[in-house]
């Protein structure tokens, strides 16, 4: 009798560890999956190819593709991109008076991105394309060190 009073106690311990692994495997499981189109970033499943350092070179939009361009706009100036298909394409960028332009990727690629500067403030946009439209994923904002206001 003591000994199953006993042995109850761990086999509910026992059950409850292996239900709570199951659980967050589970978990890990369902994000791994979905991933990025939780958040509404990328596109959904396996549409395109991963690109290794050999492919940037080789990326090449279907011509067939529809185009659809959106300006991003901001306090920093204007970003404009266009998607064809799942490939995102940066065709201009217009800083605001006072910015300056540091760097923006024209690609085709998954994603492009674009940093505007001034003084000491930094904006870093990302764009990729959902449903083949231009869709802001990040807007980051940095204080840089050692420069002017």
């Amino acid at each position: 009798m003591l000994l199953s009073r006993v042995g109850r106690p761990w086999g509910f311990a026992v059950a409850w560890a292996v239900a709570t692994a199951v659980a967050v495997a589970v978990g890990l499981v369902a994000v791994d999956l979905v991933g990025a189109s939780v958040r509404n970033r990328g596109p959904l499943g396996s549409d395109v190819a991963p690109l290794t350092d050999d492919d940037e070179t080789q990326v090449r939009v279907d011509p067939e593709a529809r185009a659809v361009s959106r300006d991003v706009e901001g306090e920093w100036g204007v970003f404009v991109v266009e998607c064809r298909g799942v490939y995102a394409l940066g065709k201009e960028i217009r800083p605001a008076p006072g910015w300056t332009v540091v760097s923006y990727e024209r690609g085709p690629d998954d994603d492009v991105d674009a940093v505007f500067a001034r003084g000491r403030k930094s904006v870093d946009l990302e764009v990729f394309c959902s449903q083949g439209r231009p869709t802001v994923a990040e807007v980051e904002r940095n204080t840089l060190p050692g420069r002017d206001d």
